[in-house]
């Protein structure tokens, strides 16, 4: 009975994801068709390159772009489902390559910011919460001050503060583990405060069940009741959060790739959607929604690690 229910859910999840990879697919598709301009024409170089007409012919009929546009979804469905993200028309590389050149870069940015986050908000709550009523009001006006900070707006103080008045970090680039410092807290920063909120209203709540008294009555102090009973249940809604948070993440890393000079996949869709790069867009896009479906993955099993009585309710649900 448990295998079948395994099975029912991985079924499930598979079927899920494969519902989101292909509208993620669709409406880009659309999207790209919709803006202005030929993309014959972007494909030669765009208008300052004054392609000739015959010029233009040509790369409309080799692309298959003089055909109704159902006919080229069609074929452009049927190229994705063969594993071909074809070749980029402002790059001139084959999508995978540009990928592959552009993953490290954000996905290292994405995964130290959440890091970070993820580590300020445990400081903030950890050293605030319950520690008196000035403590606990300035941690919480913290916390709401770091979420409203717009991550472009910290990138560009950061970058005056650390690179051009103390010049302790270098201003661009993408080769270091210095270079990585800034960019990444320009996204920790308010996100650490918007995981911070979240995990606070939890543990606050945690703290006034019935389990912490008794842990109280029996000699611990206030640390050892969150590290070893309250902090657990005060995690489940962040962690649930965090798919969602690396999901904002990668949209954000564009803004950031941009102020830092960075490479990146961000930056990359930024340049491909402005040049009607059909191929390189739909590329970015599908590997951004894999990452996130991934991630979704991860939170989930993770969740269940924390609290292993949510695969035990998911079991008996399902078996209802």
């Amino acid at each position: 009975m448990t295998k079948r229910l395994a099975s029912q859910r991985l079924i499930s999840r598979i079927g899920l994801s494969l519902g989101m990879l292909f509208a993620s697919a669709t409406l880009t598709f659309l999207a790209v068709r919709m803006m202005p301009g030929d993309p014959a024409t972007i494909i030669l170089g765009g208008a300052m390159a004054n392609p000739t007409p015959g010029a233009v012919a040509a790369i409309t009929r080799e692309y298959g772009l003089d055909r109704p546009l159902i006919v080229q979804y069609g074929f452009y469905i049927w190229r994705l489902l063969h594993g071909d993200l074809g070749a980029s028309f402002s790059q001139h590389l084959r999508v995978a390559e540009v990928l592959r050149q552009q993953i490290l870069p954000t996905l290292a940015l994405a995964s130290l910011s959440l890091f970070l986050a993820w580590a300020l908000a445990l400081i903030s709550v950890f050293c605030t919460v319950r520690r008196g009523r000035v403590l606990s009001s300035l941690g919480a006006s913290l916390d709401i001050s770091a979420a409203a900070l717009p991550p472009f707006w910290l990138g560009i103080v950061l970058l005056w503060i650390f690179a051009f008045r103390l010049h302790l970090l270098p201003p661009a680039g993408s080769s270091s583990l210095a270079s990585l410092i800034m960019p990444a807290l320009s996204l920790a920063i308010p996100l650490g405060g918007f995981l911070a909120q979240v995990t606070r209203e939890s543990l606050e709540i945690a703290l006034d069940q019935p389990f912490i008294l008794s842990a109280r009555m029996r000699g611990l102090s206030m640390g050892q009741v969150l590290r070893r009973h309250a902090l657990r249940h005060a995690l489940l809604p962040g962690i649930a959060l965090s798919a969602w948070a690396l999901g904002a993440l990668l949209g954000e890393t564009a803004v950031i790739e941009a102020i830092f000079s960075r490479k990146g996949l961000g930056r990359t869709l930024v340049y491909a959607v402005s040049a009607q790069d059909m191929p390189l867009t739909t590329g970015i896009v599908l590997f951004v929604t894999v990452a996130y479906i991934l991630a979704s993955l991860m939170i989930e099993l993770i969740h269940e690690l924390v609290d292993p009585r949510l695969a035990t309710s998911r079991g008996r649900k399902a078996s209802l």
